[in-house]
């Protein structure tokens, strides 16, 4: 907000009723990342917004996978209890430290950091989803090395023309336990020695 606070609803579900959070919600099936984006904020809020860029990706396994994004708003009026409903009971603009609030839970506190720290000083250009539908969860992989000269090198797959390395994600509940990284590490494991383990550093981009 113009004062710099952070846009908090007041929860409506019974398990959570009166406790604090950022806006949030489920995608709708054939929805865009940024679609939905809009419509919770609208829905929970009564504010529009502009996503300006993707601040964190958060998963435990391919079936729950959470966006966190920075976004500004452009237009609407905040909800008031007197406009209370089954999305949130109100929102406010809050100035203050979120802690003193009762939250919904501490999981967001996070999250404000890394945005705060991105208005601050961006460590890296904005990055919103490219659209770009796909009926598996893949993930692309960039994996490179440098030696003792400082020559770089890239991990491809010599398959056809050369490209990434690509490895699909079943997305059922069912699947085996240990997160996206379980099937990126079974690809490495099949072609890279075990030594050095290389180490996840973020992420380059999202398709949807």
């Amino acid at each position: 907000s113009p004062q710099d606070g952070v846009l908090l609803v007041q929860e409506a579900k019974p398990e959570c009723r009166g406790r604090w959070y950022l806006p949030a919600g489920r995608m709708e099936p054939g929805e865009s990342i940024v679609a939905a984006v809009r419509r919770e904020v609208k829905e929970e809020t009564g504010l529009e917004c502009e996503p300006l860029t993707l601040l964190a990706l958060e998963e435990r396994g391919p079936a729950w996978i959470r966006f966190a994004f920075l976004a500004r708003p452009t237009g609407g009026t905040l909800k008031t209890l007197e406009e209370a409903d089954a999305e949130s009971l109100q929102a406010v603009w809050w100035p203050g430290d979120p802690r003193a609030l009762p939250l919904r839970a501490p999981d967001i506190l996070p999250l404000l950091t890394l945005a705060a720290r991105y208005r601050r000083s961006p460590p890296h250009p904005p990055t919103l989803p490219q659209d770009l539908p796909c009926a598996l969860l893949c993930l692309r992989l960039l994996v490179a090395f440098a030696n003792d000269a400082g020559d770089l090198w890239v991990l491809l797959a010599t398959a056809g023309t050369p490209h990434l390395p690509v490895v699909a994600c079943g997305t059922s509940p069912a699947e085996p336990p240990g997160g996206l990284r379980l099937p990126v590490l079974r690809l490495l494991r099949g072609c890279l020695p075990p030594d050095p383990h290389p180490g996840p550093l973020g992420l380059l981009g999202l398709q949807h």
